[in-house]
């Protein structure tokens, strides 16, 4: 039977993959175009705090693998992390709800999409944590099985619904993300810490 540490540690894989979904971005130059400028500039400066707090909630479920943890530091330690992921991607959410429509073509229509993904990645995480809160510690058996459940539906949703967030990064909107420097350290940090698992 595997321990709670494996199964931790597929949890942690899980989580680097779908580390900072919002930062996939591209240094590249763009036209000036000052609207697209200053929303992304909002955007980024907004988002960058978040992507430090996922950053930190990632490195924190990586390191409770490395230890021998019992399970209820684990299950202490994944409930705090997945509540500051569901907490930064709400942010993040409200940022790019708040900054209003790029001035793009169906900028409006993007912007909607990206934010309601946003909330729904917040509103997954929050489920992640109730899940995580409910396990038995004193059965390691099974709570390393509802680990592993856990550990599958992370997967998941770092595979999944992140289209809206391409979309609203695609073209002009990711080039003049890529000028600014918060979501340019943000993008760095979260690629690092995606390629450390």
């Amino acid at each position: 039977m595997e321990g709670t540490n494996p199964v931790n540690k597929k949890l942690a894989a899980a989580l680097s993959g779908g580390a900072v979904l919002v930062l996939a971005l591209t240094g590249c130059s763009s036209d000036d175009n000052d609207k697209l400028d200053s929303w992304a500039k909002q955007v980024c400066d907004a988002v960058q705090p978040q992507a430090k707090k996922i950053e930190a909630a990632n490195a924190a479920i990586q390191k409770e693998t490395s230890d021998n943890s019992t399970p209820e530091e684990v299950q202490q330690t994944d409930s705090q992390a997945f509540q500051d992921m569901s907490d930064a991607y709400k942010a993040i959410g409200s940022a790019v709800d708040k900054a209003g429509a790029p001035d793009v073509d169906d900028g409006e229509k993007k912007q909607k999409d990206a934010v309601k993904e946003l909330n729904d990645i917040s509103s997954s995480y929050a489920s992640l944590k109730e899940q995580v809160d409910a396990l038995d510690t004193k059965d390691q058996a099974k709570f390393a099985d509802g680990l592993k459940d856990i550990a599958t539906e992370l997967n998941k949703l770092s595979k999944s619904g992140n289209d809206a967030l391409k979309t609203l990064e695609e073209g002009d909107v990711g080039k003049a993300m890529a000028k600014q420097s918060s979501c340019k350290s943000a993008s760095s940090s979260a690629s690092a810490s995606a390629t450390a698992s």
